[in-house]
């Protein structure tokens, strides 16, 4: 087995630069009009309306606009007032029970916030030049776990087994393990890559009957069964294998040396099976596999990624996986340039079934489902009847809800108001689907096993807002929890920022007016009388009230403790609402913010890095295209990947050594 220092690895690949762009200067006149009518028409409303809550003292819902004493200081948080015009908008700032604005206040800062003078960021990328300190700083990165393990699945045809023992990763950028500066590469985690290669290698080697084309097509089957591979197949073979896996040509000293592993291993009287095995692993733990290679020419400065480049882009992000032959083949040609044809592959890529991964990759890491099956854990003494495959099917129909709607270019909103769910024989027992003989006519291992799209009409099930992985994610082990599921609804869906609780506020079972209440809702209308509370959890209790209908294990109930259950909710803008058919009108209403959030993430998993405001453009495009689409997904995809950002990146100039 080759052992390669984990500090070589790190010596090879250093950190690159985030991408470069010219500054596009603001208009200083439009600018300077701008900065003045914040000292005239916004700085009284923001002293005699805001700032009782909103200092650096109490900055209640994470806003503290003491700061903002002049027309300059607004200038430099741009971004952040567009978060305050939300606020003010939904009419959840002011919050209810405080003098609210009236209408030619509210008025005064829309028209302030309208008229916010607008930068032409396109085809740029961020810099060092561009701004003191940006988020769009790229790390050069190895795969994630994820994306090893189907890189490994697609290049030999055998998945690893669960308990091959990979390091999992953390998240950054947009909450994404695809951010470079999360993907840390210790000695545990070579140590399992030389396993995981070890047995993958070790498995196909052991199989003479392998159709795989490792060992098929160049090697006969007469030689592959006498296990005698001549020295010359052995090195197209290790040429094919180190094209793919490393995902560019491969220059012929870098064959060389893999060969001296052939050579050296058959110097010891080692079956040549063996020594060729032993080459094919070094290719395996290789930096030229583990990690994304992006090459910067030594200027630096702004550079289109090369087409071996684009197309583990355009892997990473729709199969979680390297290039197939068809892309690399386009890559090695060059033909990938070609816009037309870039966007016919992504065409392709979709209708794969490989695309089902945007589904695990992306949904589960952006629904917050990632670790739901190690971190569930519902209480066996109140949920005798659940078990851990029971959380592998809830985790499966989320990953095939959201998978679904990109690779049947599906309408994005279905993902709130669909009307239809994907399940399985036994997941339609668990939510007690009516009809379930009509759907799943017989009880065979077949029929328990398959998957099957069920129509619904009463607004119980549909969307992600009731799926059973995040009902039970977002619950307690021994009961429901309005509070996580209403703040999962406000972070998850509509993309707004929940702020932690206050330090000192007990929790809501060591109350003793709350432990006397009967139901969910009673103790919550308590722990919310703390005024401490109140301005967050206003905002969140009414969403979660709406899914107190579902216990922790996602199935329907009419009773909690005994008592009827109130579904029920109003809005701090006044809305009332019943039941998740009434949340999910309430969250179509806004679903302006809904989309903006799942393509934000969607772009944010796809470049791995923190957005920043010169990515706007690409999010405006796709909701463009999505109007112009019947919001249908796959646009959004596709517009991605024709982007400049994820077309382009920026490295520092090479600097020599003094």
């Amino acid at each position: 087995m080759i052992r390669i220092p984990a500090v070589q690895i790190a010596g090879i690949f250093i950190c690159w630069a985030a991408f470069f762009a010219n500054q596009a200067a603001l208009s200083d006149e439009k600018l300077d009009a701008w900065k003045a009518s914040f000292d005239s028409d916004i700085l009284p409303i923001i002293g005699a309306r805001c700032l009782e809550c909103h200092n650096n003292e109490t900055a209640e819902g994470e806003f503290s606009l003491s700061a903002f004493t002049d027309g300059a200081a607004a200038a430099e948080k741009l971004d952040l007032w567009d978060r305050v015009g939300k606020r003010i908008r939904l009419n959840e700032m002011p919050p209810q029970g405080s003098p609210g604005l009236s209408d030619p206040q509210k008025g005064a800062f829309y028209r302030w916030l309208d008229s916010r003078p607008k930068q032409d960021l396109c085809n740029q990328l961020a810099s060092d030049e561009t701004q003191a300190w940006y988020k769009g700083h790229v790390m050069s990165r190895r795969l994630t776990r994820t994306e090893y393990l189907f890189a490994i699945e697609d290049l030999l045809g055998i998945p690893l087994p669960e308990d091959i023992g990979l390091p999992s990763d953390g998240s950054g950028g947009e909450g994404f393990d695809t951010a470079g500066d999360a993907l840390y590469t210790s000695p545990l985690h070579i140590e399992s890559f030389l396993r995981a290669a070890s047995w993958a290698i070790d498995s196909i080697s052991e199989n003479t009957s392998s159709p795989h084309w490792v060992f098929s097509n160049t090697v006969g089957a007469d030689s592959e069964a006498s296990d005698g591979i001549s020295r010359d197949d052995a090195r197209e073979i290790i040429q094919r294998f180190c094209h793919k896996a490393w995902r560019t040509p491969v220059a012929s000293e870098d064959i060389d040396r893999l060969m001296t592993l052939f050579d050296t291993t058959m110097s010891r009287g080692k079956p040549s099976r063996e020594a060729l095995a032993m080459a094919l692993k070094a290719i395996l733990v290789s930096p030229q596999f583990l990690f994304v290679v992006e090459r910067e020419s030594p200027e630096g400065g702004v550079q289109r990624l090369s087409a071996h480049e684009l197309a583990m882009r355009l892997s990473l992000f729709i199969w979680s996986s390297i290039p197939d032959g068809e892309l690399l083949s386009l890559a090695d040609s060059g033909a990938l340039n070609d816009q037309q044809i870039l966007r016919q592959q992504v065409q392709r890529m979709l209708s794969d079934e490989r695309s089902n991964r945007i589904g695990e990759n992306f949904g589960l890491q952006w629904l917050g489902l990632a670790d739901l099956i190690r971190k569930a854990q519902p209480d066996a003494e109140v949920f005798p009847d659940f078990d851990r495959s029971l959380l592998t099917d809830l985790r499966q129909e989320a990953i095939m809800m959201v998978a679904a709607i990109f690779r049947e270019d599906r309408p994005l909103t279905e993902l709130i108001n669909g009307d239809s769910i994907i399940i399985n024989q036994r997941l339609a027992k668990h939510y007690a689907v009516d009809e379930i003989e009509k759907w799943f006519p017989s009880d065979s291992e077949d029929s328990r096993e398959a998957w099957k799209r069920i129509e619904t009409a009463d607004g119980r099930r549909g969307g992600v807002l009731t799926l059973g992985a995040v009902l039970v994610n977002t619950s307690y082990p021994r009961r429901t929890s309005p509070v996580l599921r209403g703040q999962w609804v406000l972070a998850e869906v509509l993309g707004a920022k929940v702020p932690p609780p206050p330090p000192g506020v007990p929790a809501l079972e060591e109350s003793n007016a709350a432990l006397s209440a009967k139901t969910m809702r009673e103790r919550l209308e308590i722990h919310r009388s703390n005024e401490q509370c109140a301005s967050c959890h206003n905002l969140m209790d009414p969403l979660g009230f709406g899914l107190e209908n579902y216990d922790a294990l996602g199935r329907w109930r009419d009773q909690d403790n005994g008592q009827p259950i109130d579904a029920s909710g109003t809005t701090p803008s006044g809305q009332s609402f019943l039941g998740p058919a009434g949340l999910k009108q309430i969250v179509t209403a806004r679903q302006d913010e809904f989309r903006k959030h799942v393509v934000r993430k969607l772009l944010g998993f796809a470049l791995g890095r923190e957005l920043n405001k010169f990515d706007q453009c690409v999010i405006d495009d796709c909701l463009t295209r999505l109007d112009e689409n019947d919001q249908r997904a796959a646009c959004v995809i596709e517009t991605i990947c024709l982007s400049f950002p994820f077309q382009h990146r920026y490295f520092k100039p090479r600097q020599e050594p003094q």
